[in-house]
């Protein structure tokens, strides 16, 4: 989940330590609705101001100004979310002239916004095609079994309920931001705290960029509590600077959610398989672990 700067700037860091890309975690049923979600992300990701398939065709100053006032419409602001009250001037779409050049107009809304609408529509929105596809990447590979654990409609709510949690909490804290907050990370965060609480042993095969790409098959446990021990120590600001447009506040609320809503359902999982001689799935030479 990434906050845009409603003048246009992005900073987004980085901080590649392991791409998972598969889990050795069969799963009993179709998981219709991971496979939904992935799909209305995307749809909405292209057809989004300036995407690929956005009707507009607009570039430059005109598209900048078009997706401001799309994101002001449809992405969270924690002020609006805290204090539910729209700004009185929004950006219009439109381009204007002043003293100091052309520019984005704004206005008074003409629409009507409910800001805890907006949390969920700003679920489905991306700044970009890292930003989506690393997102739905985790949600492919771990949303297929808490999906498989908690039923379709069930898993449906726990992942509304992460993203919530998530944007609220982030709001809660930064309760005077006007930045929009977009980005399905942190109902995201809550599969991945659910998925370390319901399958700990679970192997999941990543890639470790050291020199080359080095596959590995690590249990979840280490790879999702490194992954959330660095969303915290970057929450704090430990080794980001400019660490303000990345909420790693958001992925750290997701998660513990999401953690704390799944173990009620603990006792009752039954472990993943330990197959051997798996590789990426597939049946693999004698001896390859």
């Amino acid at each position: 989940m990434f906050t845009v700067s409603i003048r246009g700037t992005h900073r987004g860091h980085t901080f590649l330590v392991v791409i998972p890309v598969h889990d050795v975690n069969p799963v009993r049923r179709t998981p219709y609705v991971t496979y939904a979600l992935i799909a209305a992300n995307i749809l909405v990701f292209l057809t989004m101001p300036g995407g690929p398939l956005s009707l507009t065709g607009e570039s430059g100053l005109a598209q900048l100004c078009q997706t401001h006032a799309f994101l002001e419409r449809w992405a969270a602001v924690p002020r609006e979310l805290i204090h539910d009250q729209l700004p009185r001037l929004v950006p219009t779409g439109e381009i204007g002239a002043s003293r100091s050049g052309p520019g984005c107009v704004v206005g008074p809304p003409g629409y009507d916004k409910s800001p805890p609408l907006s949390a969920l529509s700003a679920m489905f929105l991306h700044g970009g095609w890292l930003h989506l596809l690393g997102n739905m990447l985790f949600l492919l590979i771990f949303g297929n079994n808490i999906e498989d654990r908690l039923g379709h409609v069930r898993f449906l709510l726990f992942y509304a309920a992460c993203g919530y949690a998530a944007t609220y909490a982030y709001a809660l804290v930064n309760a005077d931001s006007s930045e929009p907050l977009i980005g399905a990370s942190g109902a995201i965060a809550g599969v991945l705290g659910a998925y370390l609480v319901l399958y700990p042993k679970a192997r999941i095969w990543v890639l470790v960029p050291f020199l080359i790409f080095l596959p590995l098959r690590l249990p979840a446990w280490l790879v999702l509590g490194f992954w959330f021990g660095l969303q915290a120590w970057y929450s704090s600001g430990g080794a980001v600077s400019d660490a303000g447009t990345v909420a790693y506040l958001a992925h750290v609320a997701g998660f513990v959610v999401g953690m704390l809503l799944a173990w009620p359902l603990r006792p009752g999982t039954p472990p993943p398989p330990e197959p051997r001689g798996l590789l990426f799935g597939r049946r693999a030479r004698p001896g390859l672990q």
